[in-house]
């Protein structure tokens, strides 16, 4: 079993939901409910992603080209949209990744102070 993840308090830090959806995405193709369950078993459950906000960051991705959806059908033959990124997805991925970084060890910084 893996490290403890620390449990969070309040809404995801600006622009980091977006980041990982792109990180969840970046392996295969998943309908938005297999989105969330991804983010929440890598962190062990101390990050969920809401349908509230899942689905209007989804959207608002899908319109900036980050990543493209197409219809499917589940395993019990439902019709279910899937979501893959796109080159630009790939790219903000990297984009948004690297920020990520430079901030954490920004902020480790002024921790260890």
């Amino acid at each position: 079993m893996g490290p403890t993840m620390p449990e969070t308090t309040g809404p995801l830090p600006q622009g980091t939901l977006d980041l990982l959806i792109l990180k969840t995405l970046a392996d295969e193709r998943r309908h938005g409910y297999a989105i969330a369950r991804w983010i929440e078993e890598v962190t062990g459950d101390a990050l969920s992603v809401e349908e509230g906000s899942l689905y209007p960051a989804l959207y608002r991705m899908e319109h900036r080209k980050w990543i493209k959806a197409e219809w499917s059908q589940s395993e019990i033959g439902k019709d279910i949209k899937v979501y893959a990124l796109t080159p630009q997805g790939r790219a903000e991925l990297k984009r948004k990744s690297a920020q990520w970084d430079g901030m954490t060890a920004a902020v480790a910084k002024v921790l260890r102070a």
